[in-house]
């Protein structure tokens, strides 16, 4: 070897020896080298895309953060929350280093962390559109919790602002990615009983604590709005129509408890083919089922909307697959869309839409009417 080459190796590993002993000092001090921060944990997780999981309610603790364990395209890297009590047990749990845990107040100074690629808003919907418009202002993209949003404009907001920064949006509508679902699509497509007819969709839990923000009318609660959303898009997503009308009523057995939303809401649309859908969203009952009636043989799901246990029925007999984590399917193929720069499976603009009929719903309950889109 030349002297010349030789003195150059020399320097090169003088200078990487250096900067692996800066780095290795300042983990054992805590701190975090800039030459680990993007580059080693990033690449430790084989090019995983790094989620920040925004509110640290029961769905993003118990659902979210566990499923984030099973994925294979990206994983857990940080943690937004406005309560500080949650954050030792969650950065303890899920190994959650201290540069990627943010509250709602400093939340901008993601725009910095590379490590964190795609935020998830599981926030009370009257906080989504801000949030989703922030992260994306920080170059992230979004999954945003169903609804979108509280109005039409504020949907139109958070996807215009996602476009403007280049990031992609997604809703977190997860029943699109169950397999049971995606074959009571195909055979509602491909008419495998015939033309449609009718669909019975209902979606409801007893909710017990009256001063949940689900409960509380400027948070964005109310079962048509949490619930009855299921049924909504099982109507859309088995027709793969837009409704031409809605009407709606709603009820309510407790009063005194739920004095701001409405307990439970039946709705009826009519679709262009004619297909009639009745639907139901409740607080009230434990219901969950999809039954869907064509020319020539019936076919749904019960339970259609839980987080586990999908059974598919039809006319001819069961519809069975695989159970697998629901959110950690959703999550993975979202992933790989933001990545790979693919087509979403759902996109800003199908919750725009849902969130345009749950107005309409809204607006039906109050002035007694049929409304026609």
């Amino acid at each position: 070897m030349s002297s010349k080459k030789f003195n150059s190796f020399n320097n090169s590993r003088r200078d990487f020896i250096k900067q692996i002993s800066i780095g290795a000092g300042a983990l054992s001090l805590g701190f975090t080298s800039p030459i680990f921060k993007n580059k080693y944990f990033a690449e430790n997780n084989n090019g995983k895309m790094g989620i920040a999981l925004v509110g640290l309610g029961n769905y993003s603790q118990n659902h979210l953060a566990p499923a984030l364990q099973e994925t294979k395209e990206c994983y857990l890297a940080g943690i937004v929350t406005g309560t500080p009590s949650k954050i030792e047990e969650s950065s303890r749990k899920y190994n959650i280093r201290k540069e990627n845990i943010y509250n709602y107040e400093n939340f901008d100074n993601i725009i910095n962390n590379d490590e964190i690629k795609i935020v998830y808003v599981v926030l009370p919907n009257s906080m989504h559109a801000e949030f989703t418009i922030r992260a994306a202002k920080a170059g992230k993209h979004v999954i945003c919790e169903k609804p979108m949003a509280m109005n039409v404009n504020e949907c139109q907001s958070m996807i215009d602002a996602c476009k403007k920064n280049n990031v992609g949006l997604s809703i977190g509508y997860r029943m699109q990615f169950e397999q049971h679902t995606i074959e009571i699509i195909r055979m509602a497509r491909e008419k495998e009983f015939g033309n449609l007819v009718t669909i019975n969709a209902g979606a409801g839990f007893y909710m017990g604590n009256a001063n949940a923000w689900r409960a509380k009318k400027a948070l964005g609660g109310g079962a048509m709005e949490d619930i009855g959303i299921y049924a909504l898009q099982a109507a859309r997503y088995v027709t793969g129509e837009e409704p031409v009308s809605i009407t709606a009523q709603s009820y309510n057995s407790r009063p005194n408890e739920f004095t701001e939303i409405d307990e439970t809401v039946t709705f009826q649309l009519l679709f262009p083919s004619g297909v009639i859908a009745n639907c139901m969203g409740s607080f009230g009952l434990g219901i969950s089922n999809l039954y869907v009636q064509a020319q020539k043989g019936w076919f749904g799901l019960n339970p259609f909307s839980s987080y586990n246990g999908i059974k598919g029925i039809s006319s001819k007999g069961p519809i069975q697959y695989q159970e697998k984590n629901q959110q950690a399917v959703q999550m993975d193929e979202m992933a790989v869309s933001f990545r790979d720069k693919k087509p979403l499976r759902v996109t800003g603009e199908e919750g725009l839409k849902d969130v345009r009929i749950i107005n309409a719903a809204l607006e039906s309950i109050r002035t007694n009417s049929k409304i026609v889109f």
